[in-house]
C-alpha cells in the first residue's frame, strides 16, 4: 500500500532532480522512493550481521587443541624459597 507524504526541499535541488530523473526516464518520487528503501535494507542488513557477529563472540570459537590444564593449574603458583 503506497502512501504520499510532503517534503520541503530547496528550489534548486528540485530543479536539478527534475532534470535528473527525466534523464533516468522516472520521476522524483520513484527516485526518492528507491534510495531510501537502500538506506532501510542496507541499515536493517548491518543490523542483522551485528546481531549475528556478537551471537558469535558470545559463543566464541574453538581453534582445535585440547584443554590439558585447568584454569588453577596454569595460575598456580609456585613457593620459590
Amino acid at each position: 500500500m503506497k502512501q504520499n507524504i510532503t517534503l520541503s526541499l530547496e528550489k534548486d535541488l528540485i530543479k536539478r532532480a527534475k532534470i535528473l530523473s527525466t534523464k533516468r526516464q522516472t520521476s522524483i518520487s520513484q527516485m526518492l522512493g528507491q534510495e531510501l528503501k537502500k538506506i532501510v535494507q542496507e541499515t536493517e542488513d548491518y543490523e542483522r550481521a551485528k546481531r549475528s557477529a556478537l551471537a558469535h563472540l558470545r559463543m566464541g570459537f574453538h581453534m582445535g587443541g585440547k584443554i590439558i590444564a585447568s584454569r588453577e593449574e596454569l595460575h598456580e603458583r609456585k613457593d620459590l624459597r
